[in-house]
């Protein structure tokens, strides 16, 4: 999953970008409401972590804009008040969840784990493909009906796959759902995930097709 993280605060920026990311999701640190704003706007993103006091544009502003056009994607309210007027001026706003800071990361990955599955079970639970099923809830894969220990970065480059349903998915829309807009790593990393997917999934007769110079699709090979 992406995850778009909107705090200027550097320490907890860092703090929940790490935490997140070791559970697996690409995170798009943004520390400026208006930079968040345009980003938003043109680019996507799972779901939203979004603190209230930032530089440029506040938060609820920013909530209100973004629910002001149908941008319908779940989000988190960080704030450091805790008052009930607050919470409820967050909500109203269009906020799915609020979190009062200092929090526990552990809560913070709780919260986000609902937010995951209810957004699941409002488009699809499952991506399917023969043999290959990717539970996007829980995050696990089965091949041929038994569990596949798949490391997180290559479940993320197999969830684009899959969604794209043979179409061929570019390789920097690979290198940002898996590692996050903007990361500091070459594009050459996905050729290496991309083959070790490969050796998972050819036993099982699923071929990940390239075209050169632009991208991969997965398919079931013929004959299978």
């Amino acid at each position: 999953m992406r995850i778009v993280l909107v705090e200027d605060n550097e320490s907890l920026a860092k703090g929940i970008s790490y935490r997140m990311e070791d559970l697996g999701h690409a995170v798009d640190l943004v520390s400026d409401g208006l930079q968040a704003d345009n980003h938003l706007r043109t680019d996507g993103g799972d779901l939203v972590i979004l603190d209230i006091n930032l530089p440029g544009l506040d938060g609820l502003s920013l909530l209100r804009r973004m629910r002001g056009r149908g941008d319908q994607r779940p989000v988190i309210l960080l704030t450091a008040r805790s008052d009930t007027e607050e919470r409820v001026r967050g909500l109203d706003s269009g906020a799915d969840d609020y979190m009062v800071k200092p929090f526990e990361m552990a809560e913070l990955e709780a919260r986000v784990r609902a937010l995951a599955r209810r957004q699941s079970r409002d488009i699809r639970d499952q991506l399917v493909l023969g043999p290959l099923t990717l539970d996007l809830g829980a995050r696990e894969v089965e091949l041929g009906g038994a569990p596949d220990e798949m490391p997180r970065r290559e479940v993320s480059i197999l969830e684009l796959l899959l969604a794209a349903e043979g179409r061929t998915v570019p390789k920097a829309d690979l290198l940002d759902h898996t590692y996050g807009i903007g990361a500091d790593v070459d594009e050459s990393v996905i050729e290496v995930h991309i083959s070790r997917l490969r050796k998972r999934l050819k036993p099982h007769g699923l071929a990940i097709r390239v075209r050169r110079g632009i991208g991969y699709s997965i398919s079931l090979e013929q004959g299978t």
